[in-house]
């Protein structure tokens, strides 16, 4: 990658933990000889980032992705390994850092929640030193995409989540940033307000050119915003890639439903496909389902065998969801750690 924004290399995190006694006994001694162990929350994590890219950092919960992203922002100081962004070390140049940083922590709102949303405004503007003709330029960008100006009076208790989160966006971005932190930023929304925050920040992905690290569990906000994923699972990443990498991680994985005119047997089908690599599933109704990858056998070819031969209604081909395909990645490594046959781990 010729020109790297942040820079990641061998990133550790560990926590120190107190191992409970039970009991009243057990908390009295606890107080006077702690028995002390230690969690790994992140173990080595490496990878570089390039202005501009928007790229999605999803793991499940306990995965180490939130404490990643603590250390990323300068909340955390790591046990281990170096961090740049820029140039500068987030933990120990925050200040400064802070001012070419943006985030949003899913529910949790960085404005005022008793005042109107234009004073929140107007305090961010001083506590970032932004110029008069940024803000004004600013705000009318926010408004002309995300439509703020009919609550900019309100105050903040007042509004719904889906205003809410788009106040929180802008003033995440007032000042500018050259990246933003997103966690869990449509947790909760429908779907209307979901798709308002996904076209937002395509948007100002292109028009800004902000570069945008995103964690979440919605996948559905991976597969709208992020040609590129990284997969952690117990502090470590397992995958770092385009989506369509991912994807073919699967070997292009094919579902084909079909809907027949009459009633057909699955041991016809069965034979009607005879020679390729496709499976169908257990059913002797009208409708049924086969699946096989694009690597080992063509879909025209499938289908042609189907119609040719059976009295077919409507056919469909859907390739597994993200959620699908994240799963066999956790699969993956979970048997790779798993210990050998005879071993002990």
């Amino acid at each position: 990658m010729s020109d790297v924004l942040i820079r990641v290399r061998d990133l550790t995190r560990d926590y120190r933990l107190i191992k409970r006694r039970e009991g009243v006994v057990g908390g009295l001694v606890d107080l006077v000889r702690p028995r002390w162990s230690t969690l790994r929350a992140v173990a080595d994590v490496s990878f570089d980032i390039a202005p501009g890219e928007m790229v999605g950092y999803i793991g499940a919960n306990g995965a180490g992705k939130s404490t990643t992203i603590k250390m990323l922002t300068g909340i955390l100081t790591p046990t281990g390994g170096e961090v740049t962004v820029g140039g500068l070390v987030p933990w120990k140049q925050r200040r400064q850092y802070t001012r070419h940083i943006g985030a949003v922590f899913g529910q949790r709102t960085q404005l005022w929640w008793d005042l109107a949303v234009v004073e929140s405004f107007r305090l961010l503007k001083k506590i970032y030193e932004v110029p008069d003709d940024v803000y004004a330029a600013q705000m009318g960008v926010f408004n002309e995409l995300l439509g703020i100006d009919e609550f900019l009076h309100q105050p903040v208790r007042k509004l719904s989540l889906g205003q809410r989160m788009r106040c929180d966006l802008a003033a995440a971005l007032l000042h500018k940033p050259r990246i933003l932190f997103l966690d869990e930023p449509t947790i909760g929304l429908d779907v209307v307000a979901k798709e308002n925050v996904r076209r937002f920040l395509r948007e100002i992905r292109d028009l800004q050119g902000v570069t945008v690290i995103l964690t979440t569990h919605d996948l559905g906000d991976i597969e709208q915003l992020c040609r590129r994923v990284m997969i952690i699972d117990k502090g470590r990443v397992h995958f770092d890639g385009e989506l369509e990498e991912l994807r073919r991680r699967t070997g292009h994985r094919v579902r084909m439903t079909v809907d027949f005119r009459e009633p057909t047997s699955g041991a016809r089908l069965a034979t009607v496909t005879a020679g390729l690599p496709v499976v169908w599933q257990e059913g002797e109704g009208r409708r049924h389902v086969a699946e096989f990858r694009r690597l080992d056998v063509a879909g025209a070819d499938v289908i042609k065998r189907v119609v040719n031969d059976c009295p077919v209604r409507d056919l469909a081909l859907a390739e597994p969801d993200i959620e699908e395909i994240v799963r066999e990645i956790y699969r993956d490594s979970a048997a790779a750690a798993a210990p050998a046959p005879g071993r002990s781990a």
